[in-house]
C-alpha cells in the first residue's frame, strides 16, 4: 500500500523569514495528504508556544479544503511539555481513526510542533497507553526527521514496509530478530531506514530487547549497487554500547540489511573508509540470531526456574 503524502509548500506560500514564523500543517478533505500554511508564534515562551500550537491545530485551516488534525473526532485529554519533549494523550475516539489517516494526523502534529523550534520530540498516547500501529508495535519517539521531506516542494511518498530489526539480548551476545511494519517516507532508501530505526533502538519489550548498536552513531551515507548495500557510519559505532561487542552490532547491521529484498551483502565503512578491524563486507550470519518468541519463550521460562 502506498499513500501519497503531500506534505508541504503550495505554489502561494512564502518562505518563513522571522524568528516566530513557522508552518501549520493541515489534512486535506480526501485525507491523502497534508498542507502547510505559515503562521506567526505570538508566544514568547517555549509552553506558551505549544499551547498556542496545539490550539491552532484543533482551529479550521485558513482554507477551508483542509482539515484540522486536532479536529477529526478525537481530543487530546491531557499533555506533558518537558524539556522538548511533548507526550500528547488522546482520547480512545483516536483509535477510531482509519490507520492511513492516523499517519497523516500524526504527520501534521509532529512537524508543525517540531517546526516550532521549541520541541525536539512527540510521543503520543491513548487513555495513558502507548501508541501502537495498526501492527501492535509502539509507535515510539517522533520528531522531524520522521517525516521527511524529498525536495523543494516538499512532496512525499509514504510506503508501508515489513521489515526486520536484530537488537541485542540481555547479555550481549545474541541477536534478537524483532518483525516490524513501518511507514517510511521513499524520499530516502529504505536501507538508509532500516538503519536508522536499528540506531533508534528498540521501542518495546524493554526486559529482553537491548540497542545493538551505539546510539551515538551518525549515519553517513547508505546506498546499494549490484546486491552490495553500503553502510558509511561515523566512529561511534566501533564503540561499544553496554556489553554488545563490536562483532554483534556488525552482525546487527548486517542481518537486518540482508533481511531485505535484494541485498545480499553488506559493507560498512567508517568515516568513509573500512577499518582494519572490520572485513570487506559481510554476508547475514544466522547462527547468533533467535527470534522476540523464542526469546520471550526463553526468558519465561527462566523465570519460573527462579
Amino acid at each position: 500500500m502506498m499513500i501519497f503524502v503531500m506534505a508541504g509548500c503550495s505554489a502561494q506560500q512564502q518562505s518563513v523569514s522571522d524568528a516566530n514564523s513557522i508552518y501549520v500543517y493541515y489534512i486535506n478533505n480526501d485525507e491523502t495528504r497534508t498542507e502547510s500554511y505559515p503562521y506567526t508564534l505570538k508566544s514568547e515562551d517555549a509552553r506558551g508556544a505549544v499551547e498556542e500550537l496545539l490550539e491552532k491545530l484543533s482551529e479550521k485551516s485558513p482554507n477551508a479544503q483542509y482539515k484540522a488534525p486536532l479536529a477529526m473526532g478525537f481530543v487530546i485529554t491531557d499533555y506533558t511539555f518537558d524539556n522538548g519533549k511533548v507526550v500528547l494523550d488522546m482520547s480512545a475516539d483516536y483509535k477510531k481513526l482509519v490507520f492511513t489517516t492516523e499517519v497523516l494526523v500524526r504527520a501534521a502534529i509532529v512537524r508543525t510542533l517540531c517546526g516550532s523550534g521549541y520541541v525536539k520530540e512527540v510521543y503520543f498516547t491513548v487513555e495513558g497507553e502507548p501508541l501502537k500501529d495498526h501492527s501492535g508495535f509502539d509507535v515510539g519517539r517522533m520528531d522531524s526527521g520522521t517525516f521527511i521531506s524529498n525536495d523543494g516542494n516538499e512532496i512525499n511518498t509514504y510506503e508501508e514496509a515489513d521489515i526486520i530489526l536484530c537488537f541485542a539480548s540481555g547479555d550481549g551476545n545474541t541477536l534478537i530478530s524483532v518483525n516490524r511494519n513501518k511507514f517510511y517516507s521513499t524520499s530516502m532508501p529504505l536501507e538508509r531506514f532500516v538503519v536508522d530505526e536499528l540506531i533508534a533502538g528498540p521501542s518495546g519489550n524493554a526486559d529482553i530487547l537491548y540497542p545493538s548498536v551505539n546510539p551515538q552513531t551518525t549515519v553517513l551515507s547508505v546506498n546499494s549497487k549490484d546486491g552490495v548495500c553500503y553502510v558509511n557510519l561515523s566512529g561511534d559505532f566501533l564503540i561499544p554500547y553496554g556489553n554488545v561487542p563490536t562483532n554483534i552490532s556488525v552482525y546487527a547491521v548486517v542481518d537486518s540489511l540482508c533481511a531485505l529484498p535484494g541485498i545480499d551483502k553488506v559493507q560498512i565503512l567508517v568515516d568513509g573508509v573500512v577499518p582494519e578491524t572490520l572485513e570487506s563486507s559481510y554476508e547475514m550470519n544466522t547462527d547468533i540470531v533467535i527470534t522476540l518468541a523464542d526469546a520471550q519463550a526463553m526468558s519465561a521460562a527462566a523465570t519460573e526456574t527462579e
